[in-house]
Formats: C-alpha cells, sequence, structure tokens
C-alpha cells in the first residue's frame, strides 16, 4: 500500500483548498474564493463572513458547483469579478453567471442571474449572506422590509431556537451597526428574504437567505426559468456618508490596515482555569475485534470512557452492543450508553434490562459511566421515554440523561424534560458547509451552544456526544457505518480530514472552545477506523480516497495524548483567534502545556510570550513518522525557541517549566 501523499496529510485531500485572493473596495478589505466573497473587513471588524451562491436540491443538498470563464479586473481600490457556475446532479442542471463588484467607496455587489437547462424540484436557489457572530450578536439592527417599513431589533445574543430569527423575516435589507455609529447596510433584490441564527448547527454567523421557509417545498422548477437576484453591501457613519463625496472618511480605516501586524502573539492564560472535562470517544464502527485498536497506543490517551448505541428499533442491537462491551473490556474503560427508545415497545427495553443482568455482561453492569435516553422517531427526548428507561435501567445506578441524538436545533424545537440528569446532544461542522475554512470558523459557535444552554437548563450538567467531522446520518436516515460496507464511494459520515493536520487543528480549537466551558463530558469521533483516531490493523479498504497506513495514529491522536497528565484547561490568548487556535494545560506541579494550531491553510508567524518554551511541532515535515511511530516521535528532545513559523495546520505542543 502506497503512503499518503503530503497533500493528504496536511489537508485531508489530493489538492490544497483553492487560494484566497485578497481584494479591496476603498477602504474595505476582503476575500475572494472560490466563487464567494469572504471576510469583508473595515475598520478592523469582520462585517460580513461570506456572499455566495447556492443551489439546494429537494433534500436540502447542496449541489457542487464547477467554476468556469473566470474573469479578473482588479486594481489597488477596486474589483470587478465574472465567472460561470454550473450545478449538475441527478435530474438537476442549473447554471448562472455572477458578477462581484468592489468600488473604491466601498460599496460591493454579488448579482446572480440564473437559468434551469432542466425540469426539476428545489429547495432553494440563490444568494446567501453570513452575518460573523464576533462582530453581530448582540448588535444593534434595523430591519427594512419589503413593504417599506423598518424594524429596530439586535442581533441575538443566546441562540435563537425560533427560525427565522423572530422579526428577521420579509427582509429586502438588513442593516447592523458595527461600532458606534458606523453601519454596514445590505440591500437585497429578486427574492424575499430571512435570517436564522445558524449557531443551531455550530455555524458562526447568521445566514440570511432567499425563499422564506414559511413557503411550500420543495416546488418544481422547469426547464428556461430564470433566477436573478442581487446583494448590495454600503457602509455609512451617522455623521458622514462612505461616499466618493466625503473620501476623507477612509483615511483612518486605511491607516489601521498600513499598521496591521501578521504576526501573530501568543501567551499563556493568566485566569479562566477549570477541571479538564471528561473525555470518551464513540466505538469502533467497524464490529470486528481483530480490528479493535491498539490496546497500548489506545491507553496513552487521556480516555474515560467509550460512546455504545443500543438501537433498540434494530434487530441487530444486542450484536452491536456485544461488540461494543468487548472493546470497551479490551480498552478496560466504561461504557457511554445511549439509548434509542420505542416508546411502543417496552419489550426491547426489557431485554436490555435482562443483557444487563446475564452472566456474560454482569461485569458491564459496574462499567457504565452514563445513560443518554433518547427517544426513537422524535427530536428530543419525551418523558415518557425517560420514564420507560429509568423505570428498566434505573437500578443500574448511573445517571440518565436526556437531550437529542442530533444537533442543537433539534433540542431548541422540542425541548428535553428538564428533570433529567443531565442534557446531551452532538456536534459536527458540516450541516451547511464542507469545506476547510468555514470547518475552521465552527468553535466560536459550539461555545456559544454551550452558554446558550446553560441558560435553557441552569446548573444542569451537560454533555456533549458526539463531536464529529461530518454528520453521522440524515435526520430520518440510518446511521451509516464505517468501514463495514462493501461500496466504491466514501460513506457520507466519513470525511478524509479525519487523517490529516487539518482535522487535528479543528480538534484543538474545538478543545479551546469547548474545555474551558465547563462542561461535564466531550465524546469525540471514534477508537479507530475511518471516524477514529487511529486506523485499524487491517487498513482503509478504500486507499485512494482514504490512504490511511495500516496500525497509523492519525495526527488527531497527538492532541489527545498531548492532553494526558494535565488536570486544568483555560483558553490560551492570542492575537488573531482566526489563524491560530490555543489550548493552556497545567498540572498541580506547575507544570505547563500549550496546543498551537494553524487554522489556515498559508504558514503564520507566531511569536511566544513564553520564555522557556521548549516546542515539539507536528506539521507536513514531521507528521508521516509522527503517524507511524508515534510513541519515539514524543521521546524525540524539544525545540526551544521564541518565534514559530507554523505551516498550513501545523500543530506545535509547548512546554514551559
Amino acid at each position: 500500500m502506497n503512503p499518503p501523499s503530503p497533500s493528504f496529510l496536511v489537508h485531508g485531500a489530493a489538492q490544497a483548498p483553492p487560494p484566497l485572493r485578497p481584494l479591496r473596495a476603498g477602504p474595505v478589505t476582503l476575500d475572494y474564493q472560490d466563487g464567494d466573497l469572504r471576510a469583508v473587513r473595515l475598520a478592523g471588524h469582520e462585517v460580513i463572513r461570506r456572499i455566495y451562491g447556492a443551489v439546494r436540491d429537494r433534500n436540502w443538498g447542496t449541489v457542487p458547483a464547477q467554476i468556469s470563464e473566470l474573469k479578473f479586473e482588479v486594481s489597488d481600490r477596486a474589483f470587478r469579478i465574472g465567472y460561470l457556475s454550473e450545478h449538475r446532479s441527478g435530474d438537476l442542471s442549473f447554471v448562472w453567471r455572477a458578477e462581484l463588484t468592489g468600488d473604491a467607496d466601498g460599496t460591493l455587489h454579488f448579482d446572480f442571474d440564473g437559468q434551469a437547462n432542466s425540469t426539476f424540484l428545489r429547495n432553494r436557489i440563490g444568494l446567501c449572506v453570513l452575518h460573523p457572530v464576533p462582530t453581530c450578536a448582540g448588535a444593534r439592527v434595523r430591519a427594512r422590509l419589503t413593504d417599506g417599513s423598518v424594524r429596530e431589533l439586535t442581533f441575538p445574543q443566546v441562540i435563537a431556537a425560533e427560525q427565522p430569527v423572530r422579526g428577521f423575516d420579509t427582509l429586502a435589507g438588513l442593516d447592523h451597526e458595527i461600532l458606534p455609529g458606523l453601519w454596514a447596510e445590505v440591500r437585497f433584490s429578486g427574492e424575499t428574504f430571512e435570517t436564522e441564527d445558524q449557531r443551531n448547527w455550530i455555524d458562526a454567523s447568521f445566514k440570511t437567505y432567499g425563499t422564506p421557509l414559511r413557503l411550500p417545498f420543495p416546488v418544481e422548477i422547469q426547464a428556461g426559468d430564470r433566477v436573478r437576484q442581487r446583494v448590495e453591501v454600503r457602509f455609512r457613519d451617522d455623521r458622514c456618508v462612505l461616499d466618493r463625496k466625503t473620501p476623507s472618511i477612509a483615511a483612518p480605516f486605511e491607516t489601521e490596515l498600513s499598521n496591521a501586524s501578521s504576526v501573530v502573539q501568543v501567551s499563556l492564560p493568566d485566569k479562566g482555569w477549570v477541571p479538564l472535562p471528561e473525555l470518551g470517544l464513540e466505538c469502533s464502527s467497524t464490529q470486528s475485534p481483530e480490528n479493535f485498536p491498539n490496546r497500548k497506543l489506545l491507553g496513552a490517551l487521556p480516555i474515560s470512557h467509550l460512546r455504545a448505541d443500543a438501537m433498540l428499533a434494530s434487530d441487530d442491537w444486542g450484536h452491536r452492543l456485544l461488540c461494543a462491551t468487548l472493546e470497551a473490556q479490551t480498552l478496560n474503560l466504561p461504557l457511554e450508553l445511549a439509548v434509542h427508545v420505542t416508546q411502543t415497545d417496552n419489550g426491547s427495553l426489557n431485554d436490555l434490562r435482562s443483557w444487563f443482568q446475564s452472566s456474560d455482561s454482569v461485569v458491564m453492569k459496574r462499567r457504565l459511566k452514563r445513560i443518554l435516553a433518547f427517544s426513537t422517531g422524535q427530536k428530543t427526548t419525551t418523558s415518557e421515554a425517560l420514564a420507560l428507561t429509568r423505570e428498566h435501567l434505573g437500578d443500574l445506578g448511573v445517571p440518565i440523561g436526556a437531550g437529542t441524538n442530533g444537533d442543537l436545533y433539534r433540542l431548541n424545537l422540542q425541548r428535553p424534560p428538564a428533570d433529567a440528569d443531565f442534557v446531551a446532544w452532538s456536534m459536527n461542522p458540516q450541516v451547511h458547509a464542507r469545506d476547510t475554512r468555514s470547518l475552521m470558523e465552527t468553535p466560536g459557535a459550539a461555545a456559544a451552544q454551550i452558554a446558550s444552554v446553560k441558560t435553557y437548563f441552569p446548573g444542569k450538567p451537560l454533555v456533549v456526544s458526539p463531536i464529529t467531522l461530518r454528520p453521522r446520518f440524515h435526520p430520518g436516515v440510518s446511521l451509516a457505518d464505517g468501514n463495514t460496507a462493501v461500496t466504491t464511494e466514501l460513506p457520507a459520515a466519513v470525511d478524509p480530514r479525519q487523517m490529516s493536520l487539518a482535522g487535528a487543528a479543528w480538534t484543538v480549537a474545538m478543545l479551546a472552545a469547548l474545555a474551558p466551558s465547563g462542561v461535564e463530558s466531550l465524546t469525540f469521533y471514534e477508537t479507530s477506523g475511518w471516524r477514529g483516531v487511529m486506523e485499524t490493523a487491517r487498513g482503509s479498504t478504500l486507499p485512494d480516497q482514504f490512504p490511511s497506513l495500516p496500525g497509523d495514529v492519525f495526527p488527531v491522536w497527538h492532541v489527545f495524548a498531548a492532553l494526558s497528565g494535565f488536570r486544568s484547561v483555560a483558553a490560551g490568548q492570542v492575537s488573531h483567534p482566526e489563524r491560530i487556535a490555543v489550548l493552556g494545560l497545567s498540572e498541580k506541579s506547575g507544570r505547563f502545556r500549550m496546543i498551537l494550531a494553524n487554522l489556515t491553510p498559508e504558514s503564520v508567524e507566531v511569536c511566544l510570550d513564553l520564555p522557556g518554551a521548549a516546542v515539539r511541532l507536528l506539521d507536513e515535515q514531521s507528521v508521516a513518522g509522527a503517524m507511524h511511530e508515534p510513541e519515539s516521535w514524543w521521546k524525540q528532545e524539544p525545540r526551544m525557541v521564541s518565534t514559530l513559523r507554523l505551516t498550513a495546520h501545523a500543530i506545535a505542543f509547548i512546554d514551559l517549566a
């Protein structure tokens, strides 16, 4: 088997993502990438995260774009970009032309002019605008409605349960305040728009989109039908307008741009230290004892439990639970048991109770960490399902929690009973976008979920289980297995970035966001296989698409290994958190460790305000050896440095005396 290419080890793909093209529109800076306008910034603030066109099929699938005829006209203060975007999937064929412009007065336009080449069912076609949470949460808003009226609102601080966000509907425009008196004004045409709070799915943005959800969907679009939309962005100060008549207003912003530093400053946290939460992994979906992970390598990780699912509506739940039990016994770890209750079938719960009372599994009765009670066919746990689980399994003597096996949005649609011992839900970063840049933006919204659920359920222990790179299932569709299916394509739940530095960097960012938040337990990934922290002894069955080597650990294994021996955690201090994630660790003896992760596909210069920093660097040069011989890699002598150059998605483990 051929070793994976350097690109796969870094990016989880055969090629690096398309490069950013920096642009200017007078005092405004932004990036072009793969058809989108991203990171629109003014006055040191990101004011628009992304403007893009999307084609969503009848199942809410985003149909990939093929971009051609790309043309640029770029100066130092303005730009004009055009391209053709084609979308094909099954009977769906749609094509649209884009024109993106930025003027010297800071005005931006994104024009979408499309036509259906076939007749098909769609849920949504057109433009979307993402408003960044760090700038917008709590900001004043003027919602301009299609009837000409204006609503004075604020973007929500606590994650909004109601979608679209209350008051953010029938939109023709949406203005938000960046700084006192300085406003970003966004106008929409060609469709009625509304706004949802995407933090429900750990997207770190509010999304404004066309075609209101109150309208029936899917709808048929006929061959030849046209779709034309426009988004316009302007900036206005309450004292003077940012336009050609008042060019001096741009001077302070352009001076700030010229003084911006490209070096990231990092320092050890001086406060905010909290106990490291319990960490767990899911049992491997390979369900084969000969493919159980290397006990020694898994034993090196500070893992407190394995998660197993008992899908009681499935005929093979007993076999699956037996495999999970054997893996847990092999690794000497207790189970976090997710019980999926069918409320009309008490017999399955009786069978599960009997299973735990059998001679073969009596030892596991004493090896349960907690029970997650979920309701099959419901958005979250019902009071009836929780009561049934307590009736049949309550004497096992472990906490029984309620929540959802899916995203926070489902918990917001149907709140679980508040008398559960804890509240649980899962997280993944790819409900809406799959590109790596979007993934790296999500950890901040993950932290916002913890803060919001604390307001929903004050004082209740919180359990996030599991955290995965891809959605494990589509609502209403069964969970896809890992390596078990005979297929020529990777299952939808599998992401090749699982074996890459990019996946490990995202994990560092998630730990930095979630571990200091006061959550009780975090369960990540699986033990081994396509969704694990290491490969199985058998190896990948699709090496062209997931080119891992048998028995190798993935870079994310090193992230968890670096936590061993540490009891306290805090988010590190960093000047550019969008580029570098920082996790601080400490132990009683006074030993400190910091983990730095480059969230970008470019090199980043880092200045360490950390005297005596001893660094081990996991990067494109060292990652292959670290995956194949992980224990030897950790025995290497670290380097003493004060500055670092972190290449694409590199991770630095920094020890401090």
